[in-house]
């Protein structure tokens, strides 16, 4: 059986799986060394030149970091790297952007109600100062784009869950350049321009109010502004 599934599989495949679950079940960690290249190869049935390539894809990703006369070692991946990857997929749908403001609202919702019990007197005045920035940049289609980013950046730090970081930082160019069109869509509407400044200034006042269930009714009524936007967007497109 086990002869059968590896004609199954080539080479370079079997060595990405065989990382994958070394690293997913911790048997690898941040810091460790691989076994050389010999063992491995004779481990997984693959020659050297199939070995190398799929360790240096893996070294792209950040997951693994390839040192001259040490051998591959474990590292962190680069998130940076990740979130590319993920832009670049994402652009070939047609509904990215309607489907990456979903999962960020899925984020942040989650990440609103860890917040309410974790975030500290830190967390609350940087979001005030991304707030005022808000409200300071409101007309500036990039720079209150870069303002709103950055506080809802700092609003899924304040929950401490570092899988929704992960998440959120995976999918930030697209939300950049969204946040970028929407603002220059509202940039004439006096009465959405100070509904967006409000907003976020009601976020952060339930925050500390340790209302989790008001937090999230906050923040999804604040993202029916976003999604009536991304409406007459979608309108006006030719």
């Amino acid at each position: 059986m086990q002869n059968t599934a590896r004609k199954t599989v080539n080479g370079y495949e079997r060595v990405i799986e065989f990382l994958r679950e070394q690293l997913l079940s911790g048997a690898l960690r941040e810091g460790d060394t691989l076994l050389p290249e010999r063992e491995l190869c004779q481990t997984l049935g693959v020659s050297r030149p199939v070995l190398r390539e799929a360790l240096r894809a893996l070294s792209i990703l950040g997951v693994i970091e390839i040192r001259h006369g040490v051998g591959s070692v474990v590292s962190a991946p680069n998130i940076n790297v990740l979130g590319d990857f993920f832009s670049f997929a994402l652009a070939q749908t047609g509904d990215a952007v309607d489907e990456v403001m979903e999962a960020r609202i899925a984020i942040e919702c989650q990440a609103v109600r860890l917040a309410v019990t974790r975030a500290g007197i830190a967390d609350f005045e940087k979001l005030r100062r991304h707030a005022d920035e808000i409200a300071g940049t409101i007309s500036d289609p990039v720079a209150g784009a870069q303002a709103d980013y950055r506080f809802h950046m700092a609003l899924v730090e304040a929950s401490g869950a570092s899988a929704l970081r992960t998440m959120y930082v995976a999918v930030a160019d697209l939300l950049r350049r969204s946040h970028v069109d929407r603002r220059v869509l509202v940039g004439a509407d006096a009465e959405t321009r100070e509904q967006i400044t409000d907003d976020h200034y009601r976020i952060l006042t339930t925050l500390t109010q340790g209302d989790a269930d008001a937090a999230e009714r906050t923040i999804r009524r604040h993202f029916e502004i976003g999604r009536a936007i991304r409406m007459q967007m979608s309108l006006r497109r030719p």
